[in-house]
């Protein structure tokens, strides 16, 4: 059973960082898109980052040279989001994604950001 797990989140002073990881177990593939999802409360589910299996990213405008996505080299299906000048509007829950043939979400890590 495929599984994504996120770390990581927390509480962080508007302008801080914080570094999120998203680990898969269960898979012998490699995702050919791995992406970054956030729902702030009262809001809707929203894209922040995507990685492809080719180290393509695109980033959400609202994150674009604040976050980056990134992937472990040795462990094919760990990703990262570093976080850096992070904002209240940042508050969310982020979400780890993975497609390969189907789509698999983790369970989310809460990052709030204090003004």
């Amino acid at each position: 059973q495929v599984q994504l797990v996120e770390s990581g989140g927390g509480w962080v002073q508007a302008g801080g960082s914080l570094r999120l990881s998203c680990a898969a177990s269960g898979t012998i593939f490699k995702f050919n898109v791995m992406a970054w999802y956030r729902q702030a409360p009262g809001k809707q589910r929203e894209w922040v980052a995507s990685l492809t299996s080719g180290d393509s990213t695109t980033y959400a405008d609202s994150v674009k040279g604040r976050f980056t996505i990134s992937r472990d080299n040795a462990a094919k299906n760990t990703m990262y989001l570093q976080m850096n000048s992070l904002k209240p509007e940042d508050t969310a829950v982020y979400y780890c994604y993975g497609a390969y043939i189907t789509t698999y979400w983790g369970k989310g890590t809460l990052v709030t950001v204090s003004s």
